[in-house]
This record gives structure tokens, C-alpha cells and sequence, in this order.
């Protein structure tokens, strides 16, 4: 038995490892992918049941619902059962108890497992590996019904650097009409690609910002006014924002304030820098992610797919001041 980290807590697990075959990395990201897909189906049953088990966690825009405590009690039992030596750590603090095992799921996306493992990868142990999770990125939005903000993201680090991510978007289509399939699952390993969306980018000379919607301070704003952004976008969530980076809604993301953590980050860090793109916090320092690192990302982020330069170039040096990495 080994430990699985929940929000700094110890909850032990007991479960069988996974026949051999393929590469650790593989074998974990085609199971996070499984797992992913199940969390999306948890939190559109939570809605869908009608309570969603609303507590502020430290004000009135941090939040966690039901679904938040479901999904990372089913991601990290389900996680920790077949790769017992990983330390997984999640966001939501919880206490230790039995996991329903209606929340487990066993399966892995067989699609993954077909692709090659990159050769850095091929020799990491299953004990080098960390997991960082947001099982619901994007809470208070979720809250008000702002579904297409929502994801869970599940990324994996090793050596302090993020390899690998999964993110699962449960509403993703659901404004297209009632016989419409909900839900997508986007993946990601770095020297492999990234997978399960369409790449574009924002049009030439176009500088679009996202940022956050209920985080906002002068910090924030100053930053994005010196963008001299044709649009401003605030939306929720940071797996969110870098699906609009992808998908040539945005240009860059910007948030100079400390608030973003490491299981906000760690995947969809992955997804951008598997197409190109780079992801550091406002002084231009990479993220680090090993299992000993401070979760909050203090020095905010500035993330972009292409022309990274411009916009950390037109960070203010007060802005810069005032958040220390």
C-alpha cells in the first residue's frame, strides 16, 4: 500500500498494478485518460441531480461543490489502485475514507497505447512520476452555469518538469442542441503531440488577451492594458483559457497575480508546449512541478502559442516588482 495525496492528506490504497508491456508514462496517461472521461460524466450527473454541495473554502469566490470532492475522490483512488508508488497531489483538502467503488474506474484508453512512448520517457519509474489535480477547474463558473468554462486536468511531472496532461471538457458541445454529444477529452505528451482538437491560431497582428474573470486586481489589469490588446476576454478557468489559446481564440494569457496553483497549471501547460507553445510565470521562469514545490504559481502566468517575446516584453517592470517567483 501506498499513500495518494489529497490536498496534503494521506489516504491510503490498495489495488493491483497493471500487467506490463508498455512504458509506466503510457500506461499512466491512457488510464488518466479513462479516468478523465469518467470525471466529466460525475460532474454532469451532479448538475444533473440538482444539489451541487456548494461550500466556500476561503471566500466567496472559492469554491467547491460536490463534484469537486467526487472527482478527485474517484481520480486519485482510481490512479493510486493501479499505480500504487505515484504521488498524486489534488487540490480540494479531504478527509481519508472509503472510496465508493461505483467512483473507480479501471479502464484505459487503448487509443494511447498504441502510440510510442518519446525514448527520454521510456526508462521513468513509476516513483519518479507526480500527478497534479483540479478536479474542477473552473468551480465558481460551474456554479453559475457558465459550463463551457469548466474542466478537469490531470497532469503528470517528472524532474520538476510537466511530460504529460489530460483534460477533460464535460460540456463541451452543449450548447449545440439537446441530441448533441457532450464532452471532450484533450491529451498531451511532450516529444509526442497533442491530441483530440483542432489547431488554429488567432489571425496575424491580431493580440487577444484572456484572462481572469472573477480574480481580477490592478495588478492583472495593468498587465493586460499593456498588451494593448485588440480584445479583452475573461473567462474562467485555466485549462479553459489555454484551450482558447489552441484553438486561435486568444493570443496570450495573462494573469500577474498569485491565485493560479500547480494542478491549474501542470496539464494544460503540457497541451500548449506539446504545439509549440510556452507557458512561464510573469518573469519569464519555467513552472516547477516536483512533489516538494510550493502549490501556488506566485509570480502568475503568461502564456502564449506563438510570439511569446512580444507579450513578456510588454510586462510592466511594476507588475514585475510586485510579484516575487
Amino acid at each position: 500500500m501506498k499513500p495518494c495525496k489529497l490536498g496534503g492528506l494521506l489516504h491510503w490504497l490498495k489495488g493491483p498494478s497493471m500487467a506490463c508491456g508498455h512504458t509506466v508514462l503510457m500506461r499512466l496517461v491512457a488510464s488518466a485518460y479513462a479516468v478523465a472521461q469518467k470525471a466529466g460524466m460525475i460532474v454532469r450527473r451532479v448538475i444533473a441531480e440538482g444539489d451541487l454541495g456548494i461550500v466556500e473554502k476561503t471566500c466567496a469566490t472559492d469554491l467547491q461543490t460536490k463534484a469537486d470532492r467526487l472527482v478527485q475522490m474517484s481520480i486519485c483512488s482510481s490512479l493510486a489502485r493501479k499505480f500504487p508508488k505515484l504521488t498524486i497531489i489534488g487540490e480540494e483538502d479531504l478527509p481519508a475514507e472509503e472510496v465508493d467503488q461505483e467512483l473507480i474506474e479501471d479502464g484505459q484508453w487503448e487509443e494511447i497505447l498504441k502510440q510510442p512512448c518519446p525514448s527520454q520517457y521510456s526508462a521513468i519509474k513509476e516513483e519518479d512520476l507526480v500527478v497534479w489535480v483540479d478536479p474542477l477547474d473552473g468551480t465558481k463558473e460551474y456554479t453559475e452555469g457558465l459550463l463551457d468554462n469548466v474542466t478537469v486536468l490531470i497532469g503528470i511531472a517528472y524532474e520538476g518538469k510537466a511530460i504529460a496532461g489530460v483534460i477533460n471538457q464535460p460540456y463541451y458541445n452543449y450548447q449545440a442542441g439537446p441530441d448533441a454529444v457532450l464532452g471532450r477529452t484533450i491529451w498531451g505528451v511532450l516529444g509526442l503531440g497533442a491530441f483530440g482538437f483542432q489547431l488554429k491560431e488567432v489571425p496575424a497582428g491580431k493580440h487577444i488577451i484572456t484572462t481572469t474573470r472573477s480574480h481580477s486586481n490592478q495588478l492583472v489589469m495593468d498587465c493586460v492594458t499593456a498588451m494593448n490588446p485588440d480584445d479583452v476576454l475573461r473567462v474562467g478557468g485555466a485549462g479553459n483559457k489555454i484551450i482558447q489559446l489552441i484553438e486561435g481564440k486568444a493570443s496570450a494569457y495573462v494573469f500577474a497575480s498569485p491565485g493560479c496553483k500547480k494542478w491549474d497549471t501542470c496539464a494544460p501547460e503540457v497541451i500548449l508546449h506539446a504545439v509549440g507553445g510556452k507557458l512561464t510565470d510573469i518573469h519569464g521562469n519555467a513552472l516547477q512541478y516536483n512533489k516538494e514545490v510550493k502549490h501556488m504559481n506566485s509570480a502568475g502566468v503568461l502564456a502564449t502559442l506563438r510570439n511569446y517575446d512580444y507579450y513578456a516584453s510588454r510586462v510592466p517592470q511594476s507588475v514585475k516588482n510586485a510579484l516575487v517567483p
